[in-house]
């Protein structure tokens, strides 16, 4: 039997307000963003799951808060775990989206740089320019989230796990599993769902980037 996850996309914040890089910086849900926690919470109404985890981000912790509030679940407070952190972006944490991006590789966002360069290199790139070389490259990024993922696929056969993470690690999750890979190209929305399917060997995107469960 498989375990299903549902990675759900924090809130809207200030800093995604302000198109600013968001990695391991962090910054309050907007109202628009506490909206947005609240009404996955109801979109997620008849899923009845066993788990709630978050990153250790506080926009990811309160979106998982409202969530859990907003649903019939008996789980009050998530668990948070560092391995379901956004990237880290290092010196270009904070910074216009824009202005970075042009800094990094030419580009006008971080959208164009992913569907120029890939998610995976995007992140090789960023570290190459960032000049204290401490943003995360692929490889860093993916020894970090590894081990999320095998703590997910480790819970008990047919549980059912919600876990609320960034978009740049959700994409990531689906450009390296999804059989379309050009998914990827297209940033999850705040508040939005992606399904996944585990087993010890197999990893399935049930589905991407949806504000409601498919019919």
């Amino acid at each position: 039997m498989a375990v299903n996850v549902y990675f759900v996309r924090h809130g809207q914040t200030y800093l995604n307000l302000f198109h600013k890089y968001q990695g391991w910086s962090d910054a309050p849900l907007t109202e628009k963003g506490i909206e947005d926690g609240k009404r996955v919470g109801k979109a997620l109404a008849d899923v009845d799951f066993d788990y709630l985890f978050c990153s250790d981000m506080r926009r990811t912790v309160k979106t998982a808060e409202l969530l859990a509030a907003s649903h019939p679940t008996k789980i009050v407070h998530p668990e948070p775990d560092s391995s379901f952190r956004e990237v880290f972006f290092g010196f270009f944490e904070g910074e216009d989206t824009a202005t970075a991006s042009m800094n990094i590789g030419l580009c006008r966002s971080y959208d164009e740089l992913v569907s120029k360069y890939s998610v995976e290199k995007a992140r090789d790139i960023t570290k190459a320019a960032d000049p204290f070389h401490l943003a995360e490259n692929d490889a860093e990024f993916w020894q970090r989230m590894d081990k999320g993922l095998d703590r997910l696929r480790n819970l008990p056969d047919g549980s059912t796990a919600v876990v609320v993470s960034h978009g740049a690690a959700i994409r990531s999750i689906v450009s390296r599993y999804a059989k379309d890979k050009t998914l990827a190209n297209e940033a999850p929305v705040n508040g939005s769902i992606t399904k996944l399917s585990l087993t010890p060997d197999q990893t399935e995107i049930v589905f991407y980037n949806q504000l409601s469960l498919p019919e």
